[in-house]
């Protein structure tokens, strides 16, 4: 059964011209009175319809890319390359389709947010990047906007994302278990035995898969694993300078750091010159994405190159529907591990 305005009225206790002030923002209404507004709209799922009410079930010129944080080169790459792929012929503006960069922040009530509001605008495709939030209500809860959205006709696709079962969601996920893996087992060939690890936030699938691969590789040639010398922070610079101090407070005979990705382990270089550590002569640093400045770092950063601008594009063309997708809706893409001075 359609949801009307009328419904959203009754349910918020307002008249349906304070629900369409709320909705279309064009008239100043009482915090309080948009907030009940904004509720009754979540809570009975009710999508708006655009000027051209004849189009009502047809999807927009809209694209939505949804990204953790637009300033880290990760997303900033994917997403422009995302971009470069979802113009031409079916959109209705000249053959052009809009995009628009959702910055979530690491919020998932943002994440959330952003994926009702492109359900409202009939976005003709949405794409989430980056690692998903470990936890179940908000998986659920993702999961369910996902179904909605496709059911509508929305291509999504998830680049660089773990697959979402039962959502007709497309999934390009990057090998992060793998790509840890071989890192790690690169440190230990060269003869290190006691390596810290700067993983990222805990909740993010991105840094359980790659600390798994890390103590996989650990596991495998026999060395010790002491949970003292890993510790988890944001995808930062400066988490990777403060976890690297804490890291030589805790043992200072570490002879490698491995970083959750290139911006925490330029981090982590700036902490052990400042302890008076040489890099790689006393102790090696490892990064994780091969992002544009891991090569001008000095030393260059040893680091896993994940394919991030092929894999936008590839994301692209399948929200817009010109190449065709994976077997089975996933494809798992490998990284490849870049051996330099550090």
């Amino acid at each position: 059964m359609t949801v009307t305005l009328a419904d959203v009225a009754a349910r918020a206790q307002v008249s349906p011209a304070t629900v369409s002030r709320v909705l279309n923002g064009n008239y100043p209404v009482a915090a309080s009175t948009r907030e009940r507004v904004l509720r009754a709209v979540d809570e009975l799922d009710y999508v708006l319809n655009g000027p051209a009410s004849a189009l009502a079930a047809a999807t927009s010129d809209l694209v939505g890319i949804l990204v953790n944080d637009i300033a880290d080169p990760f997303f900033g790459i994917m997403a422009g390359a995302i971009q470069s792929e979802i113009g031409g012929p079916g959109g209705r503006a000249g053959g052009e389709r809009l995009a628009v960069v959702c910055n979530t922040g690491g919020s998932p009530e943002r994440e959330l947010t952003y994926l009702t509001l492109l359900q409202r605008q009939r976005a003709a495709a949405v794409v989430l990047t980056g690692g998903a939030v470990e936890n179940e209500p908000h998986a659920a809860a993702v999961a369910a906007k996902l179904r909605k959205l496709a059911a509508a006709g929305t291509r999504i696709v998830l680049c660089g994302r773990p697959p979402a079962p039962d959502t007709d969601a497309v999934a390009l996920t990057f090998d992060n278990r793998g790509g840890g893996r071989e890192l790690t087992e690169h440190l230990i060939r060269l003869g290190h035995r006691r390596l810290g690890y700067i993983a990222g936030p805990e909740e993010r699938t991105t840094t359980r898969h790659r600390l798994e691969g890390h103590r996989a590789a650990l596991a495998a040639a026999g060395v010790e694993d002491d949970p003292r010398r890993t510790v988890h922070g944001p995808y930062d610079r400066r988490a990777g300078y403060e976890a690297t101090l804490e890291l030589l407070r805790r043992d200072p005979t570490l002879t490698a750091v491995v970083a959750a990705n290139d911006s925490v382990a330029l981090g982590a270089c700036a902490a052990l010159r400042e302890s008076g550590r040489r890099i790689p002569e006393d102790v090696s640093v490892a990064g994780f994405d091969d992002l544009p400045f891991s090569i001008d770092a000095v030393p260059s950063l040893t680091t896993v190159r994940l394919p991030l601008a092929e894999a936008g594009a590839r994301a692209g063309r399948i929200a817009m529907g010109r190449e065709e997708p994976p077997p089975g809706g996933i494809a798992m893409i490998r990284g490849e591990l870049m051996v330099r001075g550090s």
